[in-house]
């Protein structure tokens, strides 16, 4: 099946054949049927391993039998699926008969934020929070500029800045070696980008929406890097999946203006909606340690989404069990580091 026959039936990044290529060159076997996309992650030191499917379609009972004859094929414990299906008023998703369970260690949160690009700038502008629009102005006095830059220079800075900061908040991130293979699958070359950074009004290029593919943008003050994203562009919706930020000259707000940038680069790409890759709940804790993020993206107006949340499909119900008390000591020693 080529990529943009697969991608027909694809509703995420994470669910497009380009993604599927990436996650082989990191040494991820990837599993692909006509309307799913699938990856067998191997468990160190043992001959067993996981399934992940995040961001398919809703399941019923013919995936779930496809999906439990590819994991008894592939030694797996049990296969997370992490549907892209809105929760909405007066459905519940019935798990009971699809033999799922609640997933112990969802990846993706329950909740993202969505912001329609359809609306016009002064539209957009008018339903963000106050000090958002604020600080978004604080940055345009400061005289920083956000461009794309899909240089192997500008990808070195994103580089430089995702390492600060994972320091500097204490979470844990991908390798720079899987951010630079992904760079090298979905990168888009610069003489390929969608809009052209000397005049801001110019009219962007025609490209394949089909297609996923990876764009950086930096916010520059003066002669440095202060905020470093790579958005992602599939069908209709623009991603923003990796943002770094620098730790000088916080007092310019770049990270404001280059939300409002990017919320201004799919626009001009003619998208109609921008996930923002993730939110906490409708009542957020404030000393949970996203709740600043949170906080950020929710100034600019989006939707806060819910999602049908993440389960779990047993394949092998001992080991299972087995698995999420090693999980759960595994995560309690890392926090002690």
């Amino acid at each position: 099946m080529t990529a943009k026959d697969f991608n027909k039936y694809a509703n995420h990044p994470l669910q497009a054949f380009e993604w599927g290529q990436f996650r082989e060159k990191t040494g991820v076997k990837v599993v692909r049927e006509k309307d799913f996309q699938l990856t067998i992650h191997k468990i160190p030191h043992i001959p067993w391993t996981i399934g992940y499917l995040p961001k398919g379609n809703l399941p019923d009972k013919k995936l779930i039998e496809e999906l439990k004859k590819i994991g008894k094929e592939n030694k797996c414990i049990f296969i997370q699926l992490e549907p892209n299906i809105q929760q909405i008023s007066n459905f519940k998703f019935q798990i009971s008969n699809l033999d799922f369970r609640p997933s112990f260690h969802p990846l993706f949160t329950k909740y993202t934020f969505q912001l329609d690009l359809t609306k016009s700038e002064d539209e957009l502008l008018k339903n963000m929070h106050p000090k958002t629009r604020y600080n978004i102005k604080v940055a345009q006095k400061h005289g920083v500029k956000v461009v794309e830059d899909n240089s192997d220079k500008a990808f070195k800075t994103y580089l430089k800045l995702t390492n600060e900061t994972t320091k500097r908040q204490g979470f844990y991130a991908h390798t720079q070696a899987y951010h630079k293979k992904m760079w090298q699958e979905l990168g888009i070359k610069n003489q390929e980008s969608r809009i052209k950074n000397k005049n801001h009004d110019s009219k962007f290029l025609l490209h394949d929406s089909n297609r996923l593919t990876a764009h950086l943008l930096l916010g520059k003050y003066k002669t440095e890097v202060l905020v470093a994203w790579i958005l992602f562009t599939f069908k209709n919706t623009l991603y923003y999946p990796y943002g770094a930020s620098s730790e000088q000259h916080r007092e310019t707000m770049a990270s404001n203006l280059i939300m409002w940038e990017a919320i201004r680069f799919g626009k001009k790409l003619g998208l109609k909606k921008f996930d923002m890759w993730g939110a906490l709940g409708p009542n957020p804790d404030p000393k949970d340690p996203w709740y600043g993020f949170h906080k950020f993206k929710q100034g600019y107006g989006a939707e806060l989404v819910e999602l049908i949340g993440s389960y779990d499909l047993v394949i092998n119900p001992i080991l299972y069990e087995l698995y999420k008390i090693g999980d759960k000591l595994r995560w309690f020693l890392l926090r002690l580091k």
